[in-house]
């Protein structure tokens, strides 16, 4: 059974919808303005975006057909060992975000998520130089968390 692209955008944006509003109704931190509310309602209003444009189909335009496999069923570029990718990416930031640092941690990690989901290396690269750039600020500057400097400490 397939399940439609208007289905799983729904199911996200109804999931977002509830992450933002169970968020929005958790209590302020007296003297801060920036709360617990803050990263829940992001997080929510991240995925009713994601979700509507699943739901509405935008971007579809973008993937490239696959090629149909000969055996009928797509094999995984990884296999098998494509399923130890997220706990080992998950363990090699605690045993190493000290010593290297959020930023240089972060990048290694989304380089090669990026290479085992199949990313060419033109998208990787500077994908894994901008996303931890991006969480380090979302972090640091607006919800006050700090985060590991290591051998590369972040210039804000």
């Amino acid at each position: 059974m397939q399940v439609t692209d208007r289905i799983t955008g729904g199911v996200l944006v109804a999931l977002g919808a509830a992450a933002a509003w169970f968020g929005s109704r958790l209590p302020a931190v007296p003297g801060q303005d920036i709360g617990p509310a803050v990263f829940p309602m992001m997080i929510g209003f991240g995925l009713i975006a994601c979700g509507a444009l699943i739901a509405f189909g935008i971007g579809q335009s973008f993937e490239a057909p696959e090629p149909a496999e000969p055996s009928g069923a797509p094999r995984p570029r990884l296999g098998a060992i494509g399923v130890i990718i997220p706990p080992a990416l998950l363990l090699f930031y605690v045993l190493a975000s000290e010593t290297l640092g959020f930023l240089l941690t972060a990048a290694i990690m989304v380089l090669v998520a990026g290479l085992a989901l199949g990313s060419r290396l033109s998208i990787a690269i500077p994908v894994a130089l901008g996303a931890p750039v991006l969480v380090h600020l979302a972090f640091a500057k607006l919800l006050r968390v700090p985060l590991p400097e290591g051998l590369i400490p972040a210039p804000w």
